[in-house]
Order: structure tokens, then sequence, then C-alpha cells
């Protein structure tokens, strides 16, 4: 059996670089045929691989070079590239508030940057990147959506769907409840209040002061804005209390 293996399995040896330097152009009939081909387990798998792949590169600030999200994520999935990359994008995007920029169209190279909004205060000055700061911004986004008031059924359903998952230990963010529930509480970003005479209980979601003090509402349906691809005038109401907030 010849030393040297290709994009078939997952067996990789020197010399594969160029292997793994091309996409095959495909158009979305194919891309589409191919995914009919994998379950949604796989893919889901493969688009958390890369998501965490990528937040491991931003902390070191290293540029990511596409050739290996290839040779060490995607692997044996290059048929379905452009689909994994998309959805760990959306990811990337909606739950951690970090954009994937190409800095370098001959080698396509990557770098991850900032989309969350501009905040005050020097612990988030010094945070701005983390993707604790990410996963606030954007419950802050949906309470701020729902009325300034969200259920915490809502919340958890809004973050499975970010494939943020709270009963479950998060790669990234730990335990999600108690970082939610307990040390967002504490820090002031977020207030949780009981809703009387629910059985099981239930609560209520709120901004709290240092969120009220350190962002903006205008700041934040910008972010939503920038995420959905629409004005922010789109939101009428949200739009008219930002304006007088500002």
């Amino acid at each position: 059996m010849s030393q040297r293996k290709r994009s078939r399995g997952s067996g990789l040896t020197q010399g594969d670089d160029e292997d793994f330097s091309v996409v095959p152009t495909q158009s979305p009939s194919q891309v589409q045929r191919n995914l009919e081909s994998r379950s949604q387990e796989e893919i889901n798998r493969k688009v958390t691989e890369l998501v965490q792949f990528l937040l491991v590169k931003d902390q070191k600030k290293i540029p990511i070079k596409r050739v290996d999200i290839l040779k060490k994520v995607i692997r044996e999935y290059k048929d379905v590239y452009s689909e994994i990359v998309n959805r760990a994008g959306r990811t990337l995007q909606q739950v951690f508030g970090l954009q994937m920029v190409e800095i370098d169209t001959k080698h396509h190279i990557y770098i991850l940057t900032s989309t969350l909004p501009r905040v005050e205060g020097e612990n988030l000055k010094q945070d701005i990147q983390t993707a604790k700061l990410g996963l606030l911004i954007v419950i802050l986004s949906f309470i701020f959506m729902k009325g300034n008031s969200a259920k915490d059924s809502a919340v958890w359903e809004f973050l499975r769907r970010l494939r943020v998952q709270p009963g479950e230990k998060h790669e990234v963010f730990g335990d999600v409840k108690k970082l939610v529930t307990e040390e967002f509480v504490r820090q002031k970003y977020l207030e949780i209040t009981p809703i009387p005479l629910t059985d099981p209980p239930e609560f209520n979601f709120q901004w709290g002061p240092r969120a009220a003090k350190e962002t903006s509402k205008k700041d934040i349906l910008s972010f939503v804005a920038k995420m959905q691809k629409k004005e922010p005038s789109f939101w009428i109401s949200q739009y008219n209390e930002a304006k007088a907030n500002a």
C-alpha cells in the first residue's frame, strides 16, 4: 500500500498539503446532494469542531490557513466544505460576535474579527474578545428584542438553537446555566426575578444595571441589525426606544 494517503479517509502524511490546498468548485445542487448522503449529526459535529478550532486559533491570535482547516478539521468531508464553513460562520457571529475575514486571497488565510457592540468599562475592555462577552451580548440582544424582558425557558431555547446547550458542559463556556444565572447576575449584567404564581417556578430575565451603563440599546440594535442583514429601523418599536435612550 502506498504510504501517501489522499483525502479519502482520515490518514495524513507528509506532502498532503497539496491535496488539501484546493476546494473543488461545486454548484449548490451538488453540495445539497453531498449533504443528503451524510447524517445531520455528522455535519453538526464537524461544525462544532470547526468553531472550536477557530476559537483556539483566535485566542492565540494565529492567522488561520484554509489548508489547516481542511487538513485538521474538514478532512474527508471536503465535499461539503462550504456548508460546514457557512454554518460555523453563522455560529461564530450569533454566539461569539466574531466574523471570519480573509486577509490573504492568494493563500486563503483568515482571521476572526469582533462584530460586538462597543462597550465601556475596564472589565469589558480587557475581555472584549472573549467568548463570555459574546454570549452576554447575544443574551442582552435577545432580551431587548423581546421587549426588555424574556422568560427563562425562552432564553434557554434560544441558546439551544445556537448550539449552546444549557444542561450540558460547554467546551468554551463550561457550565452555561451557572455562567448565566450566577456569574452574569453577580456581575450585575443580568437580573433574574421569579414570576409569581408559577408552578414549576418560572423566571424573567432583564438587563442588569451594569449592562445599562456599559453598553446601549442603540449599539445592541445595530449589532442585531448587522447579524440579520437589515436596517435598525426595520424594528420600529426597538428603533424608537434606542433613539430615545441614546
